[in-house]
């Protein structure tokens, strides 16, 4: 018996036909496995909306995929079907532990922003710790189920390869990834959507020039001769309020209260303070690869620009894009281990005794999680209770630090801003921050500042409430002799009243491959739930 033109039944009749049929049903529960988010979020969550067309869509765009990527699997020599199954694990794997944990679909700003974060790897391995074996159960089902299937297949029958054959079969491997990208359909497959994102991802134009700075500064005499911005990372307000505050009773410094972060995530919070923001007129199109970043102002002005990394080695983190890297006169990466911060304070230290101007901005290591790899082995047992190991955390990183950092410094001349790029929710089995349905905690940071008499004396004043971070840039320019009335008019009020406008990023912070969208919200109230 024969197949149209192309193969013989090794088996002949019944026998043959019931390994495919087997083949079939043991790719399909294997593919399922793999695309069982894209099942759920594309197919099950628009039939639940009384959405049928879409819903009808997803699934035939998914069954066309499906029968794609089997052709290939069987009709592929044995090292092409095994290089086929190494690339789709790897795909299954990112998508699978992506939405696994943040129970969305990988895109193409996720995946921007899984590579910003890769730093972090090793802290989410260990505080994902009972997910990611689930993870990688789920990714073993469906390559086993993958490897059952090519096998039935191919001992049911002799499969046509050639030339010819493997130039379409490779083409008909390719087809989907164009149709999604140039046809009203979705999703695209667990098995292969890494390597389309990524391709749009590299194949997006290079990042644009940075804006020029059109605000001339007054260079006034008394101007501060440094400042500093220290970001430190996930550090919540109200545990910070409770257990580093009381250390700073004796030091003179302005606390702000309650600030809100401009973002949930390390970098879209960051990106925006760097970038500064207009809170009045932001939305979906601002692309902040384009705004004057605070960098431009500080040289506009007269000030040497630093940059102190204590999280990385190597290129900068946080989507700093080589425009704006161009415009840092000095770039130091201090990763150092659980003692990192206390270093960078004594670095900091140094460089405010030294006569020429600096504006230097300071990431600090913090306090990620998981919180256990930031004080001393042996200091809490491994199943202590969250809040236990960050707040133990917290102090391990913060009670000596703003000692180190003054002291011996003449105040007079030092403007420093103390904040963190997002807060933390420790509720519990809750993901801390960066979650798909932000909570307010996680944006609820601490907001300080360390000022010379003069400029302290302005906000006296000033409410403890209502803040924002957005609210750093404008207030730095002012320091630096920019113009308050252009400035506040052009980003957000200064810090002797609350913000004009809340505003916080998603992941996608700046457009990438061919969105041109950002996330972004906006509104008189504080964000999260």
């Amino acid at each position: 018996m024969r197949l149209i033109g192309a193969k013989r039944w090794r088996a002949g009749g019944a026998p043959a036909f019931v390994r495919l049929v087997a083949a079939v049903l043991l790719f399909g529960g294997g593919y399922a496995v793999a695309n069982r988010f894209q099942l759920i979020h594309s197919v099950a969550y628009r039939l639940a909306a009384g959405d049928v067309p879409s819903a009808a869509t997803a699934l035939l765009f998914l069954a066309f995929q499906a029968a794609v990527f089997l052709a290939a699997l069987v009709l592929f020599p044995r090292r092409w079907a095994a290089v086929l199954l190494v690339l789709a694990g790897a795909s299954i794997l990112v998508n699978t532990g992506y939405a696994q944990l943040v129970a969305e679909l990988l895109d193409a700003g996720s995946l921007a922003w899984l590579w910003a974060e890769a730093r972090q790897a090793g802290n989410a391995a260990g505080e994902f710790g009972g997910e990611l074996p689930w993870v990688a159960v789920q990714v073993a089902a469906a390559l086993a189920l993958f490897v059952a299937a090519r096998r039935l297949a191919r001992r049911a029958a002799h499969w046509p390869w050639g030339g010819g054959w493997a130039a379409a079969t490779l083409a008909l491997l390719i087809v989907p990834s164009i149709a999604y990208r140039h046809a009203a359909l979705w999703p695209e497959g667990a098995e292969r959507s890494l390597y389309g994102l990524a391709i749009d991802l590299a194949g997006a134009p290079p990042p644009p020039p940075r804006g020029a700075v059109e605000l001339a500064p007054r260079a006034p005499p008394d101007a501060p001769r440094h400042i500093v911005w220290v970001i430190d990372e996930s550090v919540a307000e109200a545990p910070f309020r409770r257990l580093i505050a009381p250390t700073l009773a004796d030091t003179p410094h302005l606390d702000f209260g309650v600030a809100a972060a401009m973002g949930h995530c390390s970098a879209p919070a960051q990106v925006a303070l760097r970038s500064g923001i207009d809170v009045r007129r932001v939305d979906t199109d601002t692309d902040l690869r384009r705004t004057p970043s605070i960098w431009a102002y500080a040289k506009a002005a007269g000030y040497r620009t630093v940059m102190i990394d204590g999280q990385t080695t190597g290129a900068p983190q946080n989507l700093l894009l080589p425009p704006e890297r161009a415009l840092i006169d000095a770039y130091r990466a201090m990763p150092g281990g659980i003692d990192t911060d206390l270093t960078m304070a004594d670095a900091i230290n140094q460089g405010l005794k030294r006569d020429e101007r600096t504006f230097t901005y300071a990431v600090l290591r913090g306090v990620h999680f998981q919180y256990r790899d930031h004080y001393p082995a042996g200091t809490l047992p491994a199943d202590a209770p969250v809040a236990l190991q960050y707040a133990t955390a917290l102090r391990w990183s913060k009670a000596r630090f703003f000692s180190r950092l003054l002291a011996g410094v003449d105040r007079a001349g030092v403007a420093i801003v103390y904040t963190s790029d997002h807060g933390q929710n420790l509720t519990p089995g809750a993901l801390p921050h960066c979650s798909r349905a932000p909570v307010a905690d996680e944006f609820r940071v601490p907001l300080l500042a360390f000022l010379p008499p003069r400029l302290a004396a302005r906000y006296g004043d000033a409410p403890r409430a209502g803040h924002s971070v957005s609210q750093i840039f404008p207030a730095t320019l002012i320091w630096m002799g920019y113009d308050a009335a252009a400035v506040t008019a052009r980003y957000d009020r200064d810090l002797t009243q609350p913000t004009a406008r809340f505003v916080w990023f998603g992941r996608t912070v700046i457009p990438t491959g061919g969105e041109t969208a950002i996330d972004v919200t906006a509104g008189p109230h504080f964000p999260g739930r």
